[in-house]
């Protein structure tokens, strides 16, 4: 937890005088009860016998009295507005520090959690922590100050009827006690059922076509209903536990006061300077002692779910990131080629079995094309995945222009690569955000360029708005292969010395497929590296490595490896012709 309260570093000083501010509210709250006894007492003048008012004082302890009033509300609002400004600057300055060690995960660390844990983590977690900072600034001077205070002048009141008021906070201890034995165990599951609740529900939002399609509405609602359920019922429990606290404390307060009313007027009134002021006075320091400790209760009750809201982001910044960037970094010559070699290249995944690349060798030539190609799980999109780094390889080593990429940091390294996914990635955001998403600056005929060589400009000229029409989250007002296209628009205006297309021209139709090859051929020199199942995309390719098993089974032309491997020859005799195998 104190991991934590070290984002409240820069807020150093506002949280003094935040301190300083409500510790002068404390002293105000307890100055009003000793103005009203002697408002009681001297100005009204009420005895155990008689009253004998004097109004000039009443106006002075009334006047005093609404000065003290107004300051201590002026107090508060100040030191509120303090408290709201400093948690909202801990919980941005969190959430930054959250997102960016989420942005240095590899793929492991990505796997290690899920994404609605990390979104879970990184919204609802910070936000009990802003909460609880809020209440801790404010609380944790406030309540032991009125707790001490109030104790203390209810003893100057009356020593023996302040008695009542110890036994009635031991009471109250108690039973606040009782409560947080019970709920204390159940807020960690809270936060888990918060977790599973987005993963139920993100996962139907994301495949709601999916789930449309095979009929299985009424059975993913239940899943959710179920979860949603679940999570309920502990909440109602949670709470109506927790609900108890305050007719306990409103039940204290009453019998406290009842009993010192009771008991000081029967037996205490008139003897040693004991009057119905310093009754008054000492009901009301009761009150504020009682509801101090009530305070300090609620914040052991606070603190538990804090914890807990703590140790899951801690979990997420203090993750040992596998990846990380070389003490002493080679800095990258101005002028690179891209050629790229691995040697004795094998990766394995973390509690796997068996390697998923074994002893990989080859060298990519800089400016040709290498595509690779393989059965479903032969290792191909794990092969490139290394090249960036996104997975660490086991062993051996992987050099562009015979520097190890390990000695590169990796801001270097993927300014060196241009990345298209499977799957289309598009942000929400107009079109030209989504082009242009890895440049600083705009250019128009740069973003016109990358499209016009995607094959973009076949769906983009149509539209009303063309490079300004708006793109949904995760680009679901387009199609595949529309998203398809504007990924690989948006590396080609990155303009990198190396490409990497995974699997990126699944969702094109041969022809669009065709041209786009074209335009990457004569317009674009670069190092790229092409993983696909079709031959057609590939059969032009400078160099071919055919994957088996996570080995290399073949390397060659098209030409070559119909001669001289099996593996391709039975690709390529189930898609082409036999007059295309001749």
């Amino acid at each position: 937890m104190f991991k934590i309260l070290k984002f409240l570093k820069p807020y150093k000083w506002g949280v003094i005088l935040v301190f300083v501010l409500v510790a002068l509210r404390a002293g105000l709250d307890l100055l009003l009860p000793m103005i009203l006894g002697l408002l009681v007492s001297d100005g009204i003048g009420l005895s155990a016998t008689s009253v004998d008012p004097n109004v000039r004082r009443i106006w002075e302890l009334a006047l005093l009295m609404l000065g003290a009033t107004l300051l201590s509300i002026g107090v508060t609002i100040i030191s509120g507005l303090m408290e709201s400004k400093i948690s909202a600057g801990f919980a941005l300055d969190l959430r930054k520090a959250v997102y960016q060690k989420i942005e240095q995960f590899s793929l492991k660390e990505m796997d290690h959690f899920s994404t609605s844990s990390l979104i879970t983590r990184s919204t609802n977690d910070i936000q009990q922590l802003q909460g609880f900072v809020n209440t801790m600034l404010r609380m944790i001077i406030l309540a032991p100050f009125l707790a001490i205070g109030a104790i203390a002048f209810s003893i100057a009141q009356h020593p023996t009827l302040s008695m009542l008021l110890i036994v009635s906070i031991i009471s109250l201890v108690v039973m606040i006690s009782i409560i947080f034995a019970i709920t204390l165990p159940k807020f960690q599951l809270v936060q888990k059922l918060v977790d599973r609740l987005n993963l139920v529900t993100r996962e139907n939002l994301t495949g709601l076509r999916v789930v449309r399609a095979y009929n299985t509405q009424e059975k993913q609602a239940k899943r959710i209903d179920d979860a949603s359920k679940e999570s309920m019922k502990l909440n109602i429990f949670v709470n109506r536990i927790m609900s108890l606290m305050w007719p306990i404390m409103g039940l204290i307060m009453g019998m406290t006061s009842l009993a010192i009313v009771y008991l000081g007027s029967k037996y205490f009134i008139g003897i040693d300077g004991f009057d119905p002021g310093s009754m008054m006075a000492l009901m009301q320091y009761a009150m504020r002692a009682i509801m101090a400790f009530m305070f300090i209760t609620m914040i052991f009750v606070m603190i538990p779910r804090a914890v807990i809201s703590a140790k899951r982001v801690l979990e997420v910044l203090e993750m040992d990131i596998e990846i990380k960037d070389p003490e002493s970094p080679i800095s990258l010559p101005s002028l690179m080629k891209g050629e790229i070699e691995f040697k004795d290249v094998c990766f394995q995944y973390p509690d796997a079995q068996a390697p998923v690349l074994s002893h990989i060798n080859f060298t990519i030539q800089s400016g040709k094309t290498t595509a690779f190609i393989g059965s479903t799980g032969s290792g191909k999109s794990t092969l490139i995945n290394l090249i960036p780094r996104f997975y660490e390889r086991t062993c051996g080593s992987i050099t562009i222009d015979g520097i190890d990429i390990k000695d590169m940091t990796q801001h270097d390294l993927h300014g060196l690569i241009g990345y298209v996914p499977q799957k289309g990635v598009l942000f929400s955001g107009t079109i030209t955000d989504n082009i242009l998403f890895g440049k600083d600056e705009f250019d128009a005929n740069l973003m016109k360029e990358a499209a016009e060589i995607a094959q973009a400009t076949e769906f983009i000229d149509i539209l009303a708005e063309t490079y300004d029409h708006q793109i949904a989250q995760g680009g679901t007002n387009v199609s595949g292969g529309q998203r398809q296209r504007l990924s690989i628009a948006r590396a080609i205006a990155k303009k990198p010395l190396i490409y990497i297309f995974d699997d990126s021209f699944s969702a094109l139709d041969y022809k669009t497929d065709q041209k786009l090859r074209k335009m990457l051929d004569q317009r674009v020199v670069a190092t790229k590296l092409i993983v696909a199942q079709r031959i057609n995309t590939i059969r032009h390719a400078d160099q071919i490595i055919v994957l088996d098993q996570g080995s290399i089974v073949g390397n060659g032309t098209h030409e070559q490896l119909l001669k001289s491997c099996s593996v391709y020859q039975e690709i390529a005799s189930s898609q082409l012709s036999k007059e295309e195998l001749i």
